[in-house]
C-alpha cells in the first residue's frame, strides 16, 4: 500500500461539516457508554474503538448486551445485541438528536433499561448540511492508518499504556503512556491529576488548529521539555496547550509517513521517560 493510500488527502475545510456531524455521533455513542458502563481510572469506559470499518462502543454488558456502532464505509449506524437484534440507518448528516432517539428506539424495545437512556436535551437538532460519504470513508481511512501506527508503536512499551480510543468529547485517537508515578501534592486517589503521563495522539482539528494534526504532550510537563530539538515538520506549541505538533498535511509530505511517525513517537516517548 502507497502512503497515498494509507494517508489519503483531507479536503479541510471542504470536509467541516462531515468531521463535525461524526464528531456529534460519536458523542451520542459515548453517552451510552457512560451511562452503561462502570467507571474506569482515566475515563476508559467512556471512549469509543476505532474497527475495521470505523468506530465501536465494542460490547456493552447491561443484561442486554449491545454494540453500537459508525461504520464509515457504508455510512451506516448499526445497533445489535448478543440475542441477534439488529437495526442500521445511513448516516447523512442527519441531526445528533435524531440518531440519539434511533439508538434509544431500539435498546429499549430489545429491553435495555430505560434508566439507561442518555438525557436527549444534550443534542444538537441541526443538521449538517454538505455531509459527504467520500469525506467520511476517508476520515475512517486515516483513523485506521493512524491506530496501526499506534499498535506498533505501543508493542516496544514495557510500562502501562491506555486503549488506543477515540475520544467523544474532543473526537480525537489518542494512547497515554503511564510510567507508574504520582504526582507530588496532588490527590493519589484522582488519577487525572496524580499520575504521570504522556498523551500521543491525532485528531481532525479544533478551535485551536483547525485542520488535522498530531500531538504529544507531557504530564506534569518537564521545564526542558519544549526544547528539545524536533525532526523537520514537528513544531512545539504553547498557546492553548504545550506539546510537539505534526500537521497531518505535513506527514503526507514524507516519503515514508509510518516510519516519520513511529521515530518521533520515540524519540518523545524517550525523553519523557528520562525526564518523568
Amino acid at each position: 500500500m502507497t502512503a497515498a493510500q494509507q494517508y489519503p488527502e483531507l479536503d479541510f475545510p471542504s470536509a467541516d461539516p462531515t468531521r463535525d456531524a461524526l464528531h456529534a455521533y460519536a458523542r451520542v455513542l459515548g453517552d451510552w457508554l457512560k451511562s452503561c458502563r462502570p467507571k474506569r481510572k482515566h475515563w476508559w469506559h467512556a471512549s469509543l474503538r476505532p474497527s475495521l470499518t470505523g468506530l465501536t462502543t465494542g460490547v456493552v454488558e447491561t443484561g442486554i448486551d449491545f454494540e453500537l456502532a459508525l461504520d464509515l464505509r457504508k455510512n451506516l449506524l448499526v445497533c445489535r445485541t448478543a440475542e441477534g437484534a439488529r437495526t442500521t440507518g445511513a448516516l447523512d448528516g442527519q441531526p445528533a438528536a435524531e440518531l440519539a432517539a434511533k439508538i434509544a428506539d431500539f435498546l429499549t424495545a430489545v429491553g435495555v433499561d430505560s434508566d439507561r437512556v442518555p438525557p436527549a436535551d444534550s443534542y444538537g437538532t441541526d443538521g449538517f448540511s454538505g455531509y459527504s460519504t467520500e469525506h467520511a470513508n476517508r476520515l475512517g481511512r486515516v483513523l485506521n492508518s493512524v491506530r496501526a501506527a499506534m499498535v506498533e508503536f505501543r508493542s516496544g512499551i514495557k510500562e502501562e499504556t491506555s486503549p488506543i480510543q477515540l475520544w467523544p468529547h474532543h473526537f480525537d485517537l489518542s494512547m497515554l503512556w503511564l510510567p507508574g508515578g504520582k504526582i507530588e501534592d496532588q490527590d493519589p486517589e484522582n488519577e487525572e491529576y496524580s499520575d504521570k503521563q504522556m498523551n500521543f495522539g491525532f485528531t481532525f482539528g479544533d478551535e485551536g488548529i483547525p485542520e488535522p494534526y498530531f500531538y504529544v504532550t507531557a504530564y506534569p510537563l518537564p521545564a526542558d521539555f519544549a526544547g528539545l530539538e524536533l525532526p523537520a515538520g514537528t513544531e512545539w506549541k504553547t498557546d492553548g496547550f504545550s506539546g510537539a505538533v505534526l500537521l497531518y498535511k505535513t506527514l503526507r509530505q514524507d516519503s515514508d509517513p509510518r516510519g516519520y511517525l513511529l521515530s518521533l513517537w520515540t524519540g518523545l516517548l524517550a525523553a519523557g521517560r528520562s525526564r518523568l
